[in-house]
């Protein structure tokens, strides 16, 4: 994955570039300004960015994904985020409201299906569409050191109404959980060129998080009294 900081122009990203509707600005701008929303942490216009500059490289890179119902995915996956568990659901229906009349049914139900995969990231192995949304959502993990420290960063910023206890918890049981896949990726050029700098980076914050926990523990042991 390139190193530079403006692989996906993070600094001031416009996926606008990827969006492949021409005949639907009007959506197109609805949907940034959704992605744009002020209380989103790592669920921005970074990630969106980022995502379809992904996939750009798995397709130029050989995966032979039906590039517009997975970019349209791309767009719709996290479309709604408000912290609440039916985001997914709720965005997929988005599609199935607006899509059919763009790009017919068809289409529109296989974007909905896989703005629905992003929820569990297990498509099959048949599944090329899913796998490619697949590993673009999840190619942060291999990011370089900066950018996954900005991630990590935004990732906490979206769940400041939990206590640091409980964030590390929660984070250190989706993280090992992660790292038990007998791969990250579903792509081989994905496995190839991400997979070794993801699980070097889970088990970096793996490892701080345990060390955090460890702290949050002994904070919280009753201080000894003098007899």
């Amino acid at each position: 994955m390139p190193d530079e900081r403006t692989s996906a122009d993070a600094d001031h990203p416009d996926p606008r570039r990827w969006w492949p509707l021409p005949d639907a600005e009007d959506l197109r701008e609805r949907l940034v300004d959704a992605w744009s929303e002020p209380h989103r942490g790592y669920h921005d216009l970074t990630h969106l960015a980022e995502v379809l500059a992904r996939l750009e490289e798995l397709a130029v890179a050989g995966v032979p994904f039906p590039v517009l119902p997975v970019v349209l995915a791309a767009w719709f996956h996290d479309a709604v985020y408000d912290g609440e568990r039916d985001a997914e659901e709720r965005s997929a229906v988005w599609a199935e409201v607006e899509l059919p009349a763009v790009v017919g049914e068809e289409t529109a139900a296989e974007v909905a299906r896989l703005v629905r995969l992003t929820e569990t990231h297990t498509p099959e192995d048949d599944d090329v569409a899913g796998c490619a949304l697949s590993d673009a959502d999840l190619a942060i993990l291999a990011a370089p050191a900066w950018r996954y420290e900005e991630y990590v960063r935004t990732v906490r910023a979206e769940y400041a109404h939990l206590d640091d206890a409980t964030f590390h918890a929660g984070r250190v049981h989706v993280l090992e959980h992660l790292a038990e896949k007998p791969a990250l990726f579903h792509t081989r050029p994905a496995r190839e060129q991400w997979e070794e700098q993801a699980r070097a980076n889970l088990a970096a914050e793996v490892g701080r998080l345990r060390a955090a926990l460890e702290a949050d523990q002994a904070a919280d042991q009753p201080t000894e009294q003098p007899a």
